[in-house]
């Protein structure tokens, strides 16, 4: 199969994958924690690195009827959140082409100076 691409993020904080640490997104793509998934809290960002989609369905959320796309992480193949690729209702358009990631599925880490880290998960809504 070969050896899977990852793309680089950068020094920083960034959000990695749970399982296999990856990076996914860093900090400031950030839009909202102020999100509910399957599995509890979930946070809303601009875009996502390192993961890959599956199909698109309609699934009903407390929000309205949407059109999304799970994504996963393209190291582990963990399902790390979705991708809202439509809204039906016009007070949810913000949302298209966002990722929403599950709290339960990233970890907040640090990335730099050829060091990397786990930050404390009970810090993480703290930025």
């Amino acid at each position: 199969m070969g050896r899977p691409f990852y793309e680089h993020l950068g020094d920083g904080h960034v959000y990695s994958c749970a399982v296999c640490r990856v990076p996914i997104v860093r900090k400031e793509a950030l839009l909202s924690k102020a999100f509910h998934a399957r599995s509890g809290k979930a946070y809303l960002f601009h875009h996502a690195a390192n993961v890959f989609t599956g199909p698109q369905e309609e699934r009903m959320m407390t929000t309205g009827m949407h059109l999304v796309s799970d994504i996963f992480c393209v190291s582990c193949c963990s399902c790390i959140g979705w991708r809202y690729d439509f809204a039906f209702e016009k007070s949810q358009k913000y949302k298209e082409d966002k990722v929403i990631l599950e709290r339960s599925m990233v970890v907040r880490t640090y990335h730099g100076d050829d060091d990397s880290c786990e930050l404390d998960s009970d810090a993480s809504d703290e930025y």
